[in-house]
């Protein structure tokens, strides 16, 4: 009976329906087992992956850098395969996105020069502003550097001062915000980080008190009352995670099945936040969005 796991609370009960849901499909029989981790707890983390590597499933779903890499520590035999991870090759986890090598490979939510684009999208939806600070938890975003690059590079075309908002806990999000917010023409942009995902009600909450126009990566926040998102469909992720795992489970190997760059973007706005912002949505911003949120 082919056995899989998956570890992270980030996979939302949508995703890992449609992985199992995929998964079972095309596996006559199809057993998972899971385990959910808090994203910033290393120790809960480390327990967890321990317990599903002594269960010795015949492979294991994960997702987020930090997760992939804890389970590594942990085996260099059971086939792993992340579903939301930014840059494996950068972050150690994979040798090269052809021939990842070893035990593990999969599918990325982002590349580098996302973090310009998202800042092109902050300054299309509310031009007037001219300081931007991109929000990320070190211990959960090691790869941050990846974007960061690419938004500086656009903050100087744009002639936008750049800043990084680093937080280590939840109780630092309200000072981060609050100061991007305390003087004019602020802005901000959430990293595709585990531990803002796990927050996203309090951050699209804190930006809408503040009255700081936000760009996020996934339209999970838009849902929840963000400006904007423009991100990878993360469903999608898993849908095709499903058909590494069906692979896998006749017999390819992990190191033999490049890692996959994001096929599915979707640009989301919601229209009562911009409102509330006193932002006008320019027309063809709109055209472009995939699902405008009246």
């Amino acid at each position: 009976m082919p056995r899989a796991t998956k570890k992270d609370r980030q996979a939302s009960p949508r995703s890992v329906r449609n992985f199992k849901s995929s998964a079972g499909r095309k596996a006559a029989t199809f057993d998972s087992i899971s385990r959910w981790a808090t994203p910033g707890d290393a120790e809960e983390r480390q327990r967890f992956a321990k317990e599903l590597v002594a269960l010795q499933p015949d492979l294991i779903l994960v997702q987020s850098t930090p997760n992939t890499a804890t389970l590594l520590q942990e085996t260099r035999t059971i086939p792993i395969i992340f579903a939301q991870v930014a840059d494996p090759v950068a972050s150690g986890l994979v040798a090269s996105f052809s021939r990842p090598g070893g035990n593990v490979t999969g599918f990325i939510v982002m590349e580098g020069p996302m973090g310009g684009k998202w800042l092109e999208l902050l300054k299309e939806i509310a031009p007037r502003v001219n300081r931007v600070a991109l929000l990320f938890n070190p211990a959960t975003a090691p790869f941050a550097e990846i974007f960061l690059k690419s938004f500086r590079a656009a903050a100087a075309s744009l002639q936008v001062e750049a800043t990084e908002a680093r937080v280590h806990n939840t109780s630092e999000l309200e000072s981060a915000i609050a100061g991007q917010a305390r003087e004019p023409n602020g802005g901000l942009i959430a990293m595709p980080d585990s531990f803002l995902n796990a927050r996203r009600a309090e951050i699209t909450s804190l930006a809408a008190r503040y009255h700081l126009p936000a760009v996020y990566p996934y339209r999970f926040y838009t849902e929840h009352g963000g400006l904007l998102s423009y991100g990878i469909d993360i469903v999608d992720n898993y849908r095709r995670a499903a058909t590494y795992a069906d692979r896998i489970l006749k017999g390819a190997k992990p190191s033999e099945l490049p890692v996959q760059a994001p096929v599915k973007l979707e640009l989301v706005i919601n229209l009562k936040a911009a409102k509330a912002l006193g932002l006008d949505v320019p027309w063809f911003l709109q055209q472009r969005a995939d699902e405008v949120i009246e």
